[in-house]
């Protein structure tokens, strides 16, 4: 048995924990799969370096809109992917030995499960105690039932853990979901030369976002790939040229590759936490109050496997109160969740933040919506922009903004001074006009937004 001051369950945002605060003192830090966790290895960071990739290939087929003739010869797969995991590994293999070496961390490279609220034992046959223990142990893919039976029976399908790391471009990629995740990657591939299927159970692509700005999403995706709504794969058989997909509907669907992206769930679910008296919610995610306390003394989680937001801003911005926290106790850091903003790095971008016009509607405020379109704008022109939009819904009462969503190019950057405007509780008439706007740059299509919504 070996005592630590701090135990971290989870390489991510929770290697970040160890702060200047515990010099000198004991941590441990278990990690189960690849060291620095879900965004450095196979989500955030990753993704987007090959949507880079994907809008660079974008680029060059569209270039004859604007009277450049050009062609795309060849995409080297290989060497994209390459690019992406040669700069990431390093990271991760550097972050891993940093803690092995450590002068006060010792990094367990298995599993862990409580026995105790202060106790870990490990799959090393390791066992530990610790006065406090984080847990930050992520989410994983979430599988439906026939892909568990497929997994089963040894039918071969892609998740966002694995797709990154083929060999080879498919020429039909079936992606099941409708989320993120999903049309991230139907981007990617399709760019980059596959024909895409993307099979979605609901109405529309993105369902949560706000709902017109998700219709006019999925009017734009369905140009560019097969997009089959109300749609569910019951069954994947291995065939000679790739798998076949039984769908409800009593048809059938043979592609190269299937990847699975219908969402992550929380790892609460292995980590013994019944003995330890952690409580989790019915969703799986584990019970924090606003500085991070599980129910179990001295424990804490952050993350994906605890908060209502699976994003690694989020991650990060808990990170920090915990670590505050954790040699704080007489001056507790809440978390800050008013304003999550949200991205999603498809063709075209969209962004989030605050509430949807349905979200507005059902709690009874009284709202005025705006819609400007990319379109409008002198930069807009230039970039014959026919897709993007900023809606903006605001309170008529205050004056101030409730929510702000956008689709377009750069949707996941013009958006922040809407998130800033909100977190500071700037009204709109403070934000459109108390600051410049640079002309003719495409914030400009901001500020016409806010310009556009009438209080009267």
């Amino acid at each position: 048995m070996t005592d630590f001051d701090l135990a971290i369950i989870g390489s991510g945002s929770g290697n970040s924990l160890v702060t200047p605060d515990f010099d000198g003192k004991k941590v441990a830090i278990i990690e189960e799969g690849v060291f620095g966790g879900t965004c450095l290895n196979v989500g955030c960071i990753p993704t987007k370096m090959f949507v880079y990739a994907a809008e660079v290939a974008n680029t060059i087929a569209d270039s004859a809109r604007f009277g450049i003739d050009s062609s795309l010869d060849k995409v080297r797969w290989p060497d994209i992917r390459d690019r992406v995991f040669g700069r990431i590994d390093p990271i991760s293999a550097g972050g891993r030995d940093y803690r092995i070496n450590g002068d006060n961390t010792t990094a367990f490279l298995g599993h862990a499960e409580f026995v105790a609220r202060d106790t870990l034992v490990m799959s090393t046959g390791d066992r530990i105690t610790a006065d406090q223990i984080v847990i930050a142990a992520g989410a994983r893919v979430v599988l439906p039932p026939a892909f568990e039976d497929a997994l089963a029976r040894g039918v071969p399908f892609d998740t966002s853990d694995t797709v990154m790391r083929i060999d080879e471009v498919p020429e039909h990629l079936i992606i099941v979901g409708g989320g993120y995740i999903a049309v991230e990657f139907a981007h990617v591939f399709s760019a980059l030369g596959a024909k895409v299927t993307l099979l979605c159970r609901s109405g529309r692509l993105l369902r949560r976002s706000d709902a017109e700005v998700g219709e006019r999403f999925t009017e734009v995706a369905s140009e560019q790939w097969d997009v089959r709504l109300f749609t569910e794969a019951t069954k994947l058989t291995r065939t000679a040229a790739g798998v076949q997909l039984d769908l409800a509907d009593g048809s059938q669907l043979t592609g190269d590759r299937v990847l699975l992206a219908v969402g992550r769930q929380p790892n609460s679910d292995r980590l013994g936490l019944a003995a330890a008296g952690v409580d989790i919610h019915p969703d799986g995610r584990v019970q924090v109050d606003q500085y991070g306390r599980t129910t179990a003394p001295g424990v804490w989680a952050l993350g994906d496997v605890s908060s209502p937001y699976q994003l690694k801003h989020v991650a990060n911005h808990e990170a920090r109160a915990v670590a505050h926290n954790l040699v704080h106790p007489d001056d507790l850091r809440a978390f800050d969740h008013r304003y999550v903003p949200s991205a999603v790095f498809t063709h075209p971008q969209l962004a989030g933040v605050g509430l949807t016009e349905e979200e507005a509607s059902a709690q009874g405020r009284n709202y005025v919506c705006a819609v400007q379109e990319y379109g409008s704008t002198a930069y807009g022109w230039a970039m014959e922009d026919t897709v993007g939009i900023c809606k903006l819904i605001a309170d008529r009462d205050t004056g101030l903004l409730l929510g702000a969503h956008l689709m377009g190019a750069h949707a996941s950057s013009l958006i922040q001074p809407l998130i800033q405007g909100m977190s500071f509780g700037q009204t709109v008439t403070e934000l459109a006009r108390g600051q410049y706007w640079i002309h003719p740059a495409l914030a400009e299509v901001i500020e016409n937004a806010l310009l556009k919504l009438d209080f009267s």
